[in-house]
């Protein structure tokens, strides 16, 4: 079983490692995916749109290899994934020991190297994804895959594929701070009486993930619906990427102990699934009203503004161009006054 890591027990050799710039107050970044169909536009404008911790664009416009299953599947033996970013799989042919093809040369991930020749020789921070171990094993089950085999394998694939991101990141990127987000949108049916992994199974296969990232680069988790954020913490990142909704007071226990052991929170405060007006005074409102709800429930409300980025609350692949451009525009104008607050936070307590 993966060791499961406290994020206290980290904090020092990640610092050391990678520098403070991923996790400062009020960055801004996203989860990557955006409409673009032309990898350059869209790196492009991954830089223009979030400056200081820009996110490496997938792009299933371009091509439905770069749907953030296909992406991350293509390689696995057993596993054939068609041009329409479909999956088909010879459970006979699933092994967890079988040499992986991190597949970062392919089709499925234009965008990935559009970004990192664009930015190569950055000093500045960059967030990378890529699709989590139990996401894609649930992936593998849906398409005919024994559940417990599936997840031993995309546990083994993921930690291939995660030291390949890296390898090939660190060779454009020497000296840049790495910010690298698991999705793991399907942490969202653990525990359900419908879910084939149990959830201990499933930490233990996002602990290993991340712990090959360890060392160089700040590890998070995204899960943008509601979730049992034990089991995210439980896994040992750094960073929780979870939406500003009132789902998440259900977790606020374990909110206040993973910002008391150094966590920090990526605040998904720009809906993406309804509308949204031009002006960001109802998104702040909504995260400073989560805020002191949160702080009625034992967080700490220095921690809250210190440790916090922002983030559209989901991908932006299925918006419009300028929907996106506006999601972003107003993921940096609520960030802007989470930085105010953080510096006031800072004063207030004699930092």
């Amino acid at each position: 079983m993966a060791r499961r890591r406290e994020t206290n027990e980290r904090e020092g050799s990640v610092e050391a490692a990678a520098g403070p710039g991923p996790l400062q107050a009020g960055l801004v970044t996203s989860g990557g995916s955006l409409p673009h169909a032309d990898p350059l536009a869209a790196a492009l404008f991954a830089l223009e749109e979030q400056p200081d911790l820009p996110a490496a664009p997938q792009l299933p416009a371009l091509t439905p290899l770069e749907g953030m299953v296909a992406q991350w599947a293509w390689g696995i033996p057993g596993v054939t994934v068609a041009g329409d970013g479909s999956l088909a799989v010879d459970p006979a042919a699933l092994d967890p020991d079988a040499p992986v093809d991190p597949g970062l040369d392919r089709p499925g991930h234009e965008g990935l190297r559009t970004f990192l020749d664009l930015v190569s020789g950055r000093t500045q921070a960059v967030k990378l994804q890529l699709t989590g171990p139990v996401t894609l094993a649930l992936a593998l089950a849906e398409a005919g895959a024994p559940a417990e085999r599936a997840l031993a394998v995309t546990a083994a694939a993921i930690r291939t594929k995660a030291a390949a991101l890296l390898e090939l990141a660190r060779d454009r990127l020497p000296e840049a701070p790495l910010l690298v987000v698991v999705d793991e949108p399907a942490f969202t049916f653990l525990g359900s009486a419908d879910c084939p992994v149990d959830p201990d199974s499933a930490v233990d296969a996002l602990s290993s993930a991340l712990a090959v990232m360890e060392g160089d680069a700040v590890t998070g988790v995204h899960c943008c619906g509601p979730v049992e954020l034990r089991y995210l913490t439980q896994a040992g990142p750094r960073l929780l990427s979870v939406p500003a909704a009132p789902h998440v007071l259900a977790g606020a226990g374990t909110i206040a102990s993973f910002l008391e052991a150094g966590g920090w929170v990526a605040w998904g405060a720009v809906p993406t699934h309804a509308p949204v007006g031009p002006s960001a005074d109802p998104l702040w409102r909504r995260l400073t009203e989560l805020w002191c709800d949160l702080v009625r429930a034992g967080c700490d409300p220095v921690a809250l503004r210190t440790r916090a980025l922002v983030t559209p609350e989901c991908g932006l692949a299925n918006h419009g161009l300028s929907q996106a451009r506006l999601a972003l525009r107003l993921a940096r104008e609520v960030a802007g006054r989470v930085a105010d607050q953080a510096a006031a936070a800072k004063l207030s307590v004699g930092a």
